[in-house]
């Protein structure tokens, strides 16, 4: 299956790194950006394909059958009607995937599930946590007990790391927020996941209220304002986005009426070794905890020695030192479910049915996220059963994404 990436930066570059590891998948194109050369270059020497680099997605999406949209998030509308008006004029595509989040905000998200359904392909949500295969094996390994004790009652998640790479990412009116909208979309999407009885589908758990707080902690200091507007042109003191959330989503089972909750975190000030995914789960008499910093593989490099690495981040992602006890992760692509995501891709797309995870699923998260915002923004605890506050999330853009969150973080 032919594959055309819409992006060169470093979630594509990841994403190339697992292509090594799955069957079937041959990376076919690459839009002309300014990364496109040297991602080309890794895929030739990983073996998972020859990419030819087109200058236009409608010139790519000819060639290829699947496209996946991995490109800065306030692109995505744009791009995808390039493809909708690609379609038109003959390409056939088996497949489209877009990497989380799916909107900025739910016209965004509304607006892509529409333009997928007027393509008529199958569609790939990609969040690739709930395919890493600790969350997986759990499951697997503790279904006897829920089917005898209960299913999960409370589950945590948190994703921590020390900052993006790229300037948009920290630029509210472009990505969408702040942590929030970048790495919370991740934990609420585990958490949903993680308390939903075995068999049931994704949304089978209704959303029944939210509680969230967002702060700007390292990022709102002078020093570390300062540096972020030097190195990405991005102004902390003007337009904020904050660097730290945590909530609660209470969420209701249909059938019995049973309330169960996940609690979320995230963060751009986890100054340890690196990125750092923490989930854990608690059931009526057991449990599971998973954390990714932990790995058989630990590394000590001294001062003198440190002079000598020029890449931290090659043992471990968003590392945010070079020197001292370091964790290794060998397979990286693999621990965060990055491999297993594109399974499950190449299985529906050949079959001609959606992913696991379809679009319809990632508009359902950015209704979360939306909430989380409004929650936050309100200082409030929302009722997401009313209908009042179901209609207002509908057209709602956080004043952070408008570039107004001062009077929210600064004050």
């Amino acid at each position: 299956m032919k594959l055309g990436l819409i992006g060169s930066g470093f979630i594509s570059r990841f994403h190339t790194l697992a292509l090594q590891q799955v069957k079937g998948w041959e990376l076919a194109g690459l839009l002309d950006r300014r990364g496109s050369p040297e991602l080309a270059a890794l895929a030739r020497r990983l073996g998972v394909g020859e990419p030819s680099i087109y200058p236009s997605v409608g010139q790519m999406a000819q060639a290829v059958d699947v496209l996946a949209i991995f490109s800065p998030n306030y692109t995505r509308v744009e791009t995808l009607e390039e493809i909708v008006a690609a379609a038109a004029a003959g390409a056939e595509l088996k497949g489209l995937i877009c990497e989380k989040p799916l909107g900025r905000n739910l016209p965004e998200a509304r607006r892509l599930t529409e333009l997928a359904g007027q393509l008529g392909v199958p569609t790939a949500y990609f969040e690739n946590q709930i395919f890493m295969r600790s969350v997986r094996v759990q499951r697997e390994q503790l279904a006897r007990l829920e089917q005898e004790m209960g299913p999960l009652l409370l589950a945590r998640s948190s994703e921590e790391h020390a900052g993006p790479h790229e300037g948009w990412f920290w630029d509210p009116t472009r990505q969408g927020g702040g942590v929030l909208c970048d790495m919370g979309c991740h934990a609420l999407a585990v958490g949903w996941h993680l308390l939903t009885p075995s068999g049931q589908p994704q949304t089978f758990l209704q959303p029944e209220s939210i509680s969230a707080q967002v702060g700007l902690l390292k990022w709102g200091l002078p020093r570390w304002r300062k540096k972020l507007l030097e190195r990405t042109g991005v102004d902390y003191s003007r337009t904020p986005a904050e660097d730290f959330t945590t909530g609660v989503v209470t969420f209701r089972n249909p059938e019995t009426g049973q309330r169960v909750k996940a609690q979320f975190t995230s963060s751009w000030m986890f100054d340890k070794q690196g990125l750092r995914l923490f989930m854990e789960g608690l059931g009526p008499g057991y449990a599971f905890e998973i954390n990714s910093l932990l790995s058989p593989l630990t590394l000590f490099i001294g001062d003198e020695a440190a002079e000598e690495v020029a890449d931290q981040e090659t043992a471990l992602e968003k590392s945010t030192a070079s020197r001292g006890l370091l964790s290794v992760h060998y397979n990286e692509a693999d621990l965060y479910g990055y491999t297993d995501e594109f399974e499950d891709a190449y299985r529906a797309f050949n079959q001609g049915r959606d992913a696991f995870l379809p679009f319809s699923y990632g508009l359902e998260i950015t209704r979360l996220v939306m909430a989380a915002y409004l929650s936050a923004e309100r200082g409030q605890h929302l009722d997401l059963s009313d209908p009042a506050v179901q209609q207002e999330l509908e057209d709602y853009r956080p004043a952070i994404q408008q570039g107004r969150g001062a009077d929210q973080l600064l004050r």
